[in-house]
Parts: structure tokens; C-alpha cells; sequence
């Protein structure tokens, strides 16, 4: 998907989260937004629709983008919220190790990346970020999507969060919705449909190529362009 946005003239940036705390996150969020010379649009798949929820008043940025993505108001209970919705079956493949968590193998593959490839899927799994056991307890002090536009993906066949909740996000933040057959993983099994919203998000509408084969990169990552 990075490499759709580059080819359309886009100046892609892959934030590297920590995933040790949302403060942690949103800092670095803040250190790529900084490097921005231009308008800039924020997109965040999954754990980082909070972060750009909470980083995303910048000023240079003209717009967020949720890619099946978590999406709390300020200082809301996220996880009380997402228990008025049916319980994805990834929940139940979380293994936690110390103060760490991350799915299981079993689980990434079945319910994070079902519907690519099981080799890419693999290699993926490869580079699950371990993430902190108290990150999703985490609240914003302030919610980015109510003074911005916003633009969201919804991955119907998803397991990891309920696509029900994910519309109602969407909605809730009167977003520019689409909903695609996809896993949790759109953003690598629909690369082309998640570029061509971030694109116009951007106000780029050029004709989108066929996706590339990039090598694995980490989930869970916004990207600001």
C-alpha cells in the first residue's frame, strides 16, 4: 500500500510504534508529523485509529483515515464500548507473556490475516509487535475525528474486531465510508482499495496501478503522508 502511495506522488511515512503506552505512541506520531512539510493526511490501521484519535489535531493535518480501526471518543472506555458488540474470535487467541500480549500463531493467521496468503500471512506473523497488557486500557483526552474529516474502511469478514462495531464507528464519526470483503488485514489483502482512500482523503484521485509484492512490514502501524 506504501508503495501505491508513492507511486500516486505522495510523501509516505511508516510510524514505528512502540506499543508500550499510547503516550509512547503518540510520540512518535508527533516526531513524524513534525517532519511533515506540507499537508498531511493520518491513517491508522486498527490499535492506531486511537493514536491519530489523539495526535491528530496537528495542524498540518488535513485528515484521518481508519483502516478497520479503533476510533474512541475523549476519554471514553473503549473496551466497555466494544463489548455492546459481538466478541471477535481473535480474543480468545491473545497470549500474554509478562507485561506483554500478542496473538498466537494460530490466531494471527486464522483471524488477524485470513484472507492472505498463508505464506505472506507467515512473514507477517514474523513481525507481530509485541504489545503492552495495559495499552488497550488506555483513554485519549481528546478525539482528532470530531474536528476533522475523516474517511473510514470497513473490513466485513473481520475477526480480530466486529465489523458491527466498526460501522457504528464510522458512522459516529459521519465518516466517508467504504466496506470491503476483507479480513482485519485490508490494508495488505485490498491494497489498492486502501490507497485509493487515503488518496482521496489527500485530494488525489490519480488511476491506482496493481499492488506490488512489498516485503512484510509490521501491523498496527499509522502511516502520515
Amino acid at each position: 500500500m506504501i508503495e501505491l502511495l508513492q507511486a500516486a506522488g505522495l510523501n509516505a511515512t511508516s510510524v514505528q510504534n512502540p506499543l508500550t503506552s499510547l503516550a509512547d505512541d503518540v510520540a512518535a506520531t508527533r516526531r513524524a508529523l513534525a517532519r511533515q512539510d506540507g499537508p498531511t493526511v493520518l491513517a491508522a490501521h486498527s490499535w492506531g485509529g486511537t493514536v491519530i484519535s489523539e495526535a491528530g489535531l496537528s495542524p498540518n493535518v488535513t485528515g484521518l483515515v481508519y483502516v478497520a480501526a479503533r476510533a474512541p471518543d475523549a476519554g471514553e472506555d473503549y473496551a466497555a464500548l466494544a463489548a455492546r458488540f459481538p466478541q471477535p474470535p481473535a480474543n480468545s487467541g491473545i497470549v500474554k507473556f509478562g507485561d506483554f500480549e500478542q496473538l498466537s500463531k494460530e490466531a494471527f493467521l486464522r483471524d488477524f490475516a485470513g484472507d492472505v496468503p498463508r505464506s505472506r500471512a507467515l512473514g507477517l506473523y514474523a513481525v507481530q509487535g509485541p504489545i503492552s497488557s495495559s495499552l488497550f486500557s488506555s483513554k485519549t483526552s481528546v478525539a482528532a475525528w470530531r474536528h476533522k474529516p475523516t474517511w473510514y474502511a470497513v473490513s466485513k469478514n473481520d475477526r480480530t474486531t466486529a465489523p458491527d462495531l466498526e460501522r457504528f464507528l464510522a458512522a459516529r464519526m459521519g465518516a466517508t465510508t467504504v466496506e470491503l470483503d476483507s479480513s482485519h488485514l485490508s490494508i495488505v489483502s485490498h491494497p489498492e482499495a486502501i490507497a485509493e482512500l487515503i488518496l482521496n482523503a489527500a485530494g488525489v484521485r490519480p488511476r491506482i496501478p496493481t499492488a506490488p509484492s512489498p516485503a512484510p512490514v509490521p501491523m498496527h502501524h499509522p502511516v502520515t503522508g
